[in-house]
């Protein structure tokens, strides 16, 4: 039997270079897949354009995949985004709403409309996405760098809130990820030390995975060689 035969995968953020690889990783191992994002995307699976900044499009769009889909056996939260500031003091109230909105409120709303439909079926896996710069901040990088110390918190909270659920929530904390964006923006970085989107996706896929049955608010580091 094929690893994830008879699971459904919801991926949000599934339009991006990570997305599309953690769709493809579960498709490939046998899951039915879902994706979300605000822009269409066009290929197999079963897509929706969702803004999950907004808890009422999360809810209706993912209580009908839910239905569609029989129920949701793993979340990906992949949807987010990077950019770089001003220092603390000077960083305007679009790039502390920008960060929070993309990096956090995605989240929250993903799990606001997914956790019901796991805790009725007493089993799932959410994995979310955080940041080896949540751990510490940079600077200017202080509105991302506290988005994602939010991400890494509230992933401790959900688990020890849903294990007694049958539900594992878990984040992985990359530093880098090789993606053309990346490349053009750091032109001259030693990209074969960066971590490839495949190589971060399998990492997802471990904490979804039976394996990771007993792991509960795990925030697991993937620096690759940064």
């Amino acid at each position: 039997m094929t690893k994830f035969s008879g699971h459904r995968v919801l991926v949000t953020g599934a339009g991006g270079v990570l997305g599309a690889a953690v769709v493809e990783y579960f498709a490939d191992r046998g899951a039915t897949v879902a994706q979300l994002d605000v822009i269409a995307i066009d290929n197999a699976h079963t897509s929706r354009v969702c803004d999950l900044t907004r808890i009422d499009q999360a809810k209706s769009t993912i209580d009908q995949l839910a239905l569609e889909l029989g129920g949701i056996d793993i979340l990906a939260n992949i949807a987010g985004g990077f950019t770089m500031g001003d220092p603390v003091h000077a960083t305007g109230d679009d790039t502390w709403d920008f960060m929070f909105n993309i990096n956090l409120k995605t989240m929250l709303n993903a799990v606001r409309a997914t956790v019901p439909h796991m805790a009725t079926a007493q089993r799932g896996k959410i994995v979310n996405i955080g940041a080896k710069a949540g751990l510490i901040g940079g600077a200017n990088m202080g509105a991302y760098s506290a988005s994602k110390s939010a991400v890494m918190r509230m992933t401790e909270s959900m688990a020890g809130e849903l294990k007694e659920d049958g539900i594992n929530v878990n984040a992985v904390l990359p530093s880098i990820i090789d993606t053309p964006r990346n490349r053009e923006d750091m032109p001259d970085a030693d990209h074969s030390a960066w971590v490839r989107p495949e190589a971060l996706a399998e990492v997802i896929g471990f904490l979804a995975s039976p394996a990771a049955d007993p792991v509960h608010g795990a925030l697991l580091p993937v620096d690759g060689l940064s």
